[in-house]
């Protein structure tokens, strides 16, 4: 007796529940040959990390441009939005590409989650330390709220993230 070639999915790079085997058959030949997943563009998440990318790179302009009133605490500020942005636009990347199904060793939600909790703590304190030493410098003022755009943004992000991969792996035990 033969049934023909199976498609496994496990529920944990894919994002959601696992298909019927038909569907899972037919739908995934079309979906895992493209090398760049289009509707990530166009999804909630990835228009909030296009967004995040946004309001750090003009929080960090801002402030890169403007006359400084305390070195350490712009440089720093500096150093957590470029690091914030490096890696939003890394875990971007690895969404548009489809990385997450290539190297399956790693948990990419939790890795995310993590990222944006770490992120986020720091680039609320660096916009309220630039914030607290902007002396009403209109550069800086304005990098700091950008800074404060941003940390907003990151907690929808890690709100979504944490609904995404807790709640659906919660869901999932019991079906």
């Amino acid at each position: 007796m033969s049934h023909g070639a199976r498609v496994i999915r496990t529920g944990v790079s894919s994002g959601g529940p696992a298909a019927p085997q038909a569907a899972a058959t037919s739908s995934s030949v079309g979906s895992d040959a493209e090398l760049v997943d289009g509707a990530y563009f166009r999804s909630c998440a990835g228009m909030l990390k296009v967004a995040q990318m946004i309001s750090l790179l003009v929080a960090f302009i801002s402030v890169n441009n403007s006359p400084w009133t305390d070195y350490s605490a712009y440089s720093y500020f500096q150093i957590v939005t470029m690091c914030d942005l490096v890696m939003i636009l890394f875990f971007y990347i690895i969404h548009i590409f489809r990385v997450y199904r290539i190297l399956t060793c790693v948990s990419w939600p939790l890795a995310e989650f993590l990222h944006y909790l770490i992120g986020t703590i720091l680039l609320l304190i660096a916009s309220i330390v630039a914030a607290s030493k902007s002396y009403n410098l209109t550069g800086l003022v304005a990098g700091a709220t950008f800074g404060f755009l941003a940390t907003i943004l990151c907690v929808l992000s890690i709100w979504s993230s944490y609904k995404v991969s807790c709640i659906t792996q919660s869901t999932s035990k019991y079906h």
